[in-house]
């Protein structure tokens, strides 16, 4: 009976086994064949940020943190293995060293560089694409007319067009960019101060999961879309979160900075499901913005409330 029963254990074991390693086994590449990479969560000016004598920044320039970097997001399509940048931002060097450890090729730049408009953060890193340091060749940038022009008419921006370090391909307000056949990029326009061109957000769509990337917009009512009802068509949402509330901005006149405040935010996104709560993920923080603390009250406040916080070099499967 004792050898019956040792028999009959072994099989058990192999059974169970054999459903563990189905289990635990990789997905497969359809499933898991683009993934978003967070490559930056800060506003513009970066923590620690110039001038500052805060206590947000004063022991950062003594001892940085190498998480601190401007807001990005990196995008590969690991079926062909090409690479997608959203922002070219002052921290892009070591954004896009980052964003080849994710891919398998050996190149250097990606294959596309996004551009969301015309502010220092978002696309300053185009200058170490151009004679002085990489010397680019025909590098993808994709750009919404107004953008396209400033980096065309204006130096030294126009010298990486002139000496092809750039290769500027024109998109359009809510026109389908099929890049892969497993990605797909859709750009839109957001209302935020457009002082040399029009500011975008992105709809990236992999062939299971959608993201939505707005990293700078207004006031969301002065937003001709209804923000709650964009989130309920995505399954992943990088909302605009430069500031946490009113206080946190001092006497800056509002008008000038119209971010919407994460308190606004999450009060505006109260009634919604867990479900859908659980897909917004701020980011692009101001370097006073509290969130930036994983300690601070703030940061408890916004994942009890049921929401996320955008951290460096997370990743999520498309």
């Amino acid at each position: 009976m004792k050898k019956y029963l040792f028999i009959l254990a072994i099989l058990l074991g192999a059974c169970n086994n054999k459903v563990s390693k189905k289990d635990d086994a990789p997905s497969q590449p359809e499933q898991n064949s683009v993934s978003l990479y967070i490559l930056g969560t800060v506003q513009d000016g970066g923590s620690p940020h110039i001038g500052c004598q805060k206590s947000c920044c004063s022991e950062l320039f003594n001892k940085p943190d190498h998480t601190r970097k401007v807001v990005s997001l990196g995008v590969v399509d690991h079926k062909t293995d090409k690479s997608y940048l959203f922002e070219a931002t002052p921290d892009m060097p070591s954004q896009l060293k980052l964003l080849k450890e994710h891919t398998q090729n050996s190149k250097e730049t990606p294959d596309g560089i996004f551009m969301t408009h015309a502010h220092i953060g978002h696309y300053a890193g185009l200058m170490y694409l151009g004679r002085e340091s990489l010397g680019g060749k025909n590098i993808p940038v994709y750009a919404m007319p107004q953008m396209k022009m400033f980096l065309e008419t204006n130096g030294p921006w126009e010298q990486l067009v002139k000496l092809n370090n750039i290769d500027i391909l024109p998109i359009q307000d809510e026109i389908k960019f099929q890049l892969t056949p497993n990605l797909v990029v859709i750009p839109f326009v957001v209302p935020h101060r457009d002082e040399y061109s029009e500011t975008v957000g992105y709809k990236i769509i992999g062939p299971n999961k959608s993201a939505l990337f707005i990293p700078d917009i207004d006031k969301w009512s002065k937003w001709d879309k209804d923000i709650v009802k964009e989130i309920q068509h995505v399954d992943l949402a990088f909302l605009d979160a430069t500031f946490f509330d009113g206080p946190e901005i001092n006497t800056r006149n509002i008008a000038e900075i119209p971010h919407p405040f994460v308190s606004e935010s999450m009060e505006l996104f109260q009634n919604l499901p867990q479900s859908e709560k659980s897909k917004v993920h701020f980011i692009h923080f101001n370097h006073t913005n509290s969130l930036l603390n994983q300690n601070s009250e703030s940061y408890k406040e916004v994942l009890e409330a049921g929401f996320n916080v955008s951290a460096f070099n997370q990743r999520f499967d498309l």
